[in-house]
């Protein structure tokens, strides 16, 4: 089963990536990206925009949303790897941890570059979400209980992930924090197949 999910993991990358490239063709020269974006409510713990009107993002908005989703997940990851029961949850886990560190160092690397400080925007639950969804996990006890709650996390997690970056992509003025999301992106959009394949098999 394991090396099953993982395989479907590869090709949903690969749809992703060749996604992304469709849309950024059409897009090619006109300084947008075609994607739109409808604000709606984060699940708890999510990333992502809080329901109300779409907000326009700064850069350092977007920045301290990317690092604050990266830095949650990797912790998340890094208790299931330890916490889970499924071979197929501990798997996951690690390798949420492992993705998300490498997609947050390079973030943190362009934040260096770009001589930015990451902020969030005004009114911005981000952090508040983040201890809510860890509390959950660690109050989560063991076994299926736990696999269930951490899968069920991921799945609501990665969608308002992907808002988030979509949100970034529409707001985000650098070229160069606009090549960092469609990259990331596709990797987003793997994880939440693999999750919703792994909470499919728990059922």
């Amino acid at each position: 089963m394991p090396g099953t999910i993982y395989a479907r993991t590869s090709a949903a990358l690969f749809i992703g990536a060749m996604a992304l490239a469709a849309c950024e063709d059409r897009g090619a020269g006109s300084g947008d990206t075609g994607i739109a974006l409808e604000a709606r409510s984060a699940s708890p713990g999510s990333p992502g925009p809080a329901a109300g009107p779409a907000v326009v993002l700064s850069d350092a908005n977007i920045l301290y949303r990317i690092d604050a989703a990266n830095r949650a997940d990797s912790a998340a990851g890094t208790l299931a790897a330890t916490k889970g029961t499924s071979s197929d949850v501990r798997q996951f886990g690690t390798r949420m941890a492992r993705d998300h560190h490498g997609l947050r160092t390079q973030a943190q690397a362009l934040t260096t570059r770009l001589a930015i400080t990451p902020s969030p925007p005004a009114g911005d639950a981000t952090q508040a979400g983040i201890d809510r969804a860890m509390a959950m996990l660690n109050g989560a006890g063991r076994g299926r209980d736990f696999d269930k709650a951490y899968i069920d996390h991921e799945v609501a997690y990665h969608k308002t992930l992907l808002e988030t970056l979509i949100a970034g992509m529409n707001s985000a003025q650098s070229a160069e924090l606009k090549n960092l999301i469609q990259k990331a992106a596709p990797v987003v959009q793997g994880h939440l197949d693999l999750a919703q394949s792994v909470q499919s098999a728990l059922r």
